[in-house]
């Protein structure tokens, strides 16, 4: 399994791995030192790396610029693939499981000829999706992303890989699709010859929240790293707490609770939550819309304030809205008026079915189990 240092991009996939591991697999994890004991949890050995991604562990956070972001992955890949190469030389795998930003991963399948699965925890594309997102993508026409595409192209003919930075990046041969189907814009016209729908791995995730009193919980959080907004959090908190709701805030390693101020009672600061376990209490979540939160949410059941703050985020949050279990508050918008606006929006009993509905759909795909049989499929007799 070839991963990336950031939580996005390790958690969606604990539970596929872990799923492996108990059926016999011997699972290597390449993944740098800051995930090392969260990989050995769920059974996998992790194959350290020194990487030059940010750590999130000591604050650092990834950059918003699509191109920038692109790039440190390619940074990575040309950094670590030498390691990963050096350190297989003598136990070549069975299969390679990659991450969509693993590429060392998919270049060691593609120069030893390896069977290769990528473990998608985001949407994937559909026919057509250049033209639908032109605006999206508008970034694919700047000089920054011309250089970037040059650099990718030599990397990949210095290994002898004969594909573009586009396929290699966005066309796998096979994949595993880790979001529930209901948040895969354009479903209907993914090739299913490639894209296979296990939905969240999350029937094998084991967290505990401990639930207190009787009144009702909001979630809120910004993931882990878009989490530099104190005047946010405090938003929330006047949002919430006034309506007799226990508001706990999971502010990240960037903020600190005199940033953000005195706060109402019944209002907690922390710095990260179990937060699957948490939403298994909560009667709604205020998130940034990122893949990893909403499919959690979808599977707890629980209804959404989608505040996105970069890339899919935007999308994935007018999706939530047209399922009809979320409300899109823009950045500039989450003024306390209009997040209690949103919550009181979200708090009926149509609302409350629909997520019901969708619980029980996202459920039904198979998650961990379905993965790990599709992988099996694939392994050499």
């Amino acid at each position: 399994m070839a991963g990336a240092g950031a939580h996005g991009h390790t958690n969606p996939h604990l539970g596929v791995v872990a799923e492996l591991a108990e059926r016999g697999h011997r699972v290597s994890w390449v993944i740098p030192e800051s995930f090392a004991a969260t990989v050995t949890a769920a059974g996998a050995t992790p194959l350290v790396v020194d990487s030059v991604v940010p750590d999130e562990s000591k604050g650092e956070s990834w950059p918003e610029d699509p191109v920038a972001g692109m790039s440190l992955f390619l940074a990575e890949a040309e950094h670590v693939y030498p390691q990963v190469e050096k350190a297989l030389a003598g136990d070549p795998p069975d299969l390679v499981l990659y991450d969509i930003g693993g590429y060392p991963g998919r270049a060691l399948a593609e120069r030893w000829c390896l069977p290769l699965v990528q473990l998608s925890p985001s949407m994937v594309a559909w026919e057509g999706f250049e033209k639908d997102m032109g605006e999206a993508l508008a970034f694919r026409d700047t000089p920054d992303h011309a250089a970037y595409q040059r650099r990718f192209q030599a990397w990949l003919d210095g290994l002898g890989i004969a594909l573009t930075p586009d396929e290699f990046a966005g066309r796998p041969p096979r994949c595993l699709v880790e979001i529930p189907r209901v948040m895969q814009p354009n479903a209907d016209r993914v090739d299913e010859r490639v894209y296979t729908f296990v939905g969240p791995a999350l029937d094998r995730r084991r967290e505990e929240w401990q639930a207190t009193g009787e009144e009702p919980m909001v979630l809120v959080s910004l993931g882990s790293n878009y989490t530099r907004r104190p005047d946010f959090y405090r938003a929330c908190a006047e949002a919430f707490a006034p309506l007799g709701w226990r508001v706990v805030i999971a502010a990240g390693a960037h903020v600190t609770p005199e940033e953000i101020g005195p706060v109402p009672a019944g209002v907690e600061i922390h710095r990260w939550v179990p937060q699957f376990a948490a939403l298994g209490h909560a009667r709604a979540f205020v998130t940034h819309a990122g893949s990893g939160g909403c499919s959690e949410a979808l599977y707890q059941g629980v209804p959404m304030i989608a505040v996105p703050q970069a890339v899919d985020q935007f999308g994935n949050a007018a999706l939530l809205e047209a399922l009809g279990v979320g409300r899109h508050v823009p950045r500039e918008e989450a003024t306390p008026e209009r997040l209690r606006q949103a919550l009181m929006e979200l708090t009926g009993s149509e609302v409350a079915a629909r997520c019901a509905a969708l619980r029980a759909e996202v459920r039904a795909e198979g998650g961990a189990r379905a993965a790990a049989d599709a992988v099996e499929s694939l392994l050499p007799a």
